[in-house]
């Protein structure tokens, strides 16, 4: 090798190194900071035709990513070590705020969720557990030994009840079941012994009849037409039938973008939020949907690996738990809007039009960059 071709190798190589330093300076994950990006842009655009070409709702879900950005990247110079240290103050802070909500909070659609906040609107507090339930179970499991005995797993299975039976409560059945995940996930990842396992799903049995005692009509409604959408077409089934039409129309190349009928002729109803894919399915086809599942799983993928890679056992339950709960996110939204899991409520993370979860899902993933970031900075 010639002088000036060496010379020309560290000279293209150092613009690389450069990135580098300013990611790391600024404590984000280039790989999972890319994956979202792709994400959010793909999802302004479904939004911007779901929404009939409503260019309003695309500058409020444009702010609110802003916002969310905001609170990633101030999350992200956190070191792992404060999380930590804060999370059982966080926990009750949060538990403080959901008994809150039951006794003076603001009812809005027959459901008592949101606290008003003087100045700065409803704030909605059961969103935030999402990320506190996983913090407070990996902080709870990282001091015990690992796989837990009887005993943590006890505790940890009243510390995921309080927070879920609070949400239900309000009622908001789809987030108490994503919260219980998130829990969940936390103590499968601690190693939990499969007996342990087997009791719970055998324990679930009974609680899933006790649940459906104290269910309102409308979830009961919702587990039925789930089991039979067409029993009740035009009522209670439209939702789900409109959506699999919508799907099966966009065939394998859809569409095309802003041509597709079942939203913008009114037949699809939560078009911009809940049933979004739909409205991608029938304008993108089967391989925009694929598409947006490799977006999902590169995310997936990379979150997966900072887990692996994390330096203590609470990055590493949080990270996993983190990045799990996300794909549960995708797959039970997907899952309810082609049929084949009952109608929750859930969004479509980072595409459905929404404030609180998606500021919720950033701060969740600046505490992941954290994980990252800050395990590069101790290993050099």
């Amino acid at each position: 090798m010639s002088q000036s071709d060496f010379k020309y190798q560290l000279d293209s190589s150092a613009p690389v190194t450069r990135r580098v330093g300013i990611m790391q300076a600024i404590h984000l994950d280039a790989p999972l900071l890319g994956g979202l990006l792709v994400l959010i842009t793909v999802g302004l655009f479904v939004l911007y035709s779901a929404s009939g070409q409503s260019v309003d709702t695309m500058l409020r879900q444009m702010v609110r990513m802003v916002i969310g950005f905001a609170g990633m990247m101030t999350l992200a110079f956190i070191p792992p070590r404060v999380y930590k240290r804060w999370t059982p103050w966080l926990f009750g802070i949060g538990i403080c705020l959901l008994i809150g909500v039951l006794v003076t909070g603001t009812e809005a659609k027959g459901a008592q969720r949101w606290l008003a906040i003087p100045g700065l609107g409803r704030f909605q507090p059961s969103e935030i557990m999402k990320v506190i339930v996983p913090m407070m179970l990996s902080w709870y499991l990282a001091e015990r030994a690992l796989p837990p005995g009887w005993k943590p797993v006890v505790l940890s299975t009243i510390l995921i009840l309080i927070p879920t039976l609070l949400i239900a409560k309000q009622p908001d059945l789809g987030t108490a079941i994503l919260i219980a995940s998130s829990g969940l996930i936390v103590l499968f990842l601690s190693g939990l012994n499969w007996k342990y396992i087997a009791g719970l799903f055998a324990a679930a049995i009974p609680a899933g009849g006790g649940v459906w005692m104290v269910m309102h009509d409308y979830q009961r409604q919702r587990v039925l037409t789930f089991l039979n959408p067409e029993l009740d077409r035009w009522g209670s089934g439209w939702n789900i039938m409109q959506s699999k039409t919508a799907i099966g129309s966009g065939g394998w190349e859809g569409k095309g973008w802003l041509h597709g009928t079942q939203a913008h002729l009114d037949f699809l109803p939560e078009s911009s939020t809940d049933f979004i894919i739909a409205v991608l399915a029938e304008e993108f086809g089967l391989l925009g949907v694929c598409a947006l599942l490799m977006i999902y799983f590169a995310i997936v993928a990379r979150g997966i690996y900072i887990a692996i890679n994390a330096q203590d056992t609470y990055s590493r339950l949080l990270a996993g738990s983190i990045t799990l709960t996300f794909f549960v996110y995708v797959f039970v939204n997907i899952g309810m809007v082609s049929g084949i899991l009952p109608v929750v409520g859930v969004p479509l993370p980072m595409v459905s039009y929404g404030g609180t979860s998606v500021v919720t899902l950033m701060a969740s993933f600046g505490i992941l960059m954290s994980i990252q970031t800050h395990r590069k900075l101790l290993a050099t």
